[in-house]
């Protein structure tokens, strides 16, 4: 299926959760993705909900990375 991760168009299996996309848009899984979020279709996935959320066709994933600094 086709989605949009970050803006680019990317091809994945059916049935890839949030957490498979997130893990391999940023190569960070399990503790390691303290920090990040994700907004499928400019909506908040809540972390808890990251494995059970699938993707389908034509959907559109921001993984966002947050910072620290002023």
């Amino acid at each position: 299926m086709k989605v949009i991760i970050n803006g680019e168009p990317c091809e994945l299996p059916d049935g890839t959760s949030v957490a498979d996309a997130v893990t391999g848009a940023t190569g960070r899984s399990g503790a390691a993705e303290a920090g990040l979020a994700a907004a499928l279709n400019d909506e908040v996935v809540r972390r808890s909900a990251w494995s059970a959320t699938t993707l389908k066709e034509a959907d559109r994933l921001e993984v966002l990375t947050a910072v620290q600094g002023g």
